[in-house]
């Protein structure tokens, strides 16, 4: 695993702006009815990542005006609650994800959340580049920290393991402190066996 310094890692450097995926309509991605953006690359290198192939910043194809296009008809259906920026790296493909976000909010306004996953904490996203604080900034909820395979835990809800968290952005920022998002609940059994069984 790799443990940046801050501003170490810019997106300008590494970004090609690739998407690996998009899944309209999926309920794992956080709360709710949700479509998935999955951009490209990532430099943490996590033990164990579960999707290894988009580390590649070149991995699937280039962001389009299509699919913005796509991702804003398909956010325009009342059931479907918001966005959720995986990866690879959110914050390493700033571009790709300010251009998202910033017309979501353009078109709905703060109808629809957007959340994040990250390799970076919300402590280390504070001290980083403009962009990436940009983009922080305009994320409802943060699914933040490398994953650690040593502290896998298939009972927490929508991470990995035990020293991610999710946090409630707006009112972090404005507490200058993480607050862990108050709809958060882990389980108190393991589905491990029904996965292996798939």
């Amino acid at each position: 695993m790799n443990n940046p310094a801050p501003k170490e890692w810019r997106a300008e450097d590494y970004s090609q702006n690739y998407i690996a995926d998009y899944k309209a309509f999926n309920f794992v991605d956080g709360e709710g009815v949700r479509n998935s953006l999955y951009v490209s690359g990532c430099l943490f290198a996590c033990e164990g990542c579960f999707n290894k192939a988009v580390q590649n910043f070149k991995y699937g194809q280039p962001f389009t005006a299509e699919l913005e296009e796509k991702i804003i008809e398909d956010l325009s259906h009342d059931y479907v609650q918001g966005i959720t920026l995986l990866g690879g790296e959110p914050f390493l493909n700033t571009e790709v994800c300010l251009k998202v976000v910033n017309r979501i909010h353009q078109e709905f306004g703060i109808k629809k959340d957007i959340w994040s996953w990250s390799g970076y904490t919300f402590e280390e996203l504070l001290l980083e580049t403009p962009d990436k604080l940009e983009l922080l900034g305009k994320i409802d909820i943060l699914v933040d920290g490398r994953f650690e395979l040593s502290k896998r835990n298939l009972n927490l809800q929508f991470r990995g393991s035990s020293n991610q968290r999710i946090i409630d952005v707006k009112k972090s920022l404005a507490a200058g402190k993480a607050v862990i998002w108050d709809k958060c609940h882990d389980a108190e059994t393991t589905y491990e066996q029904i996965k292996k069984r798939l």
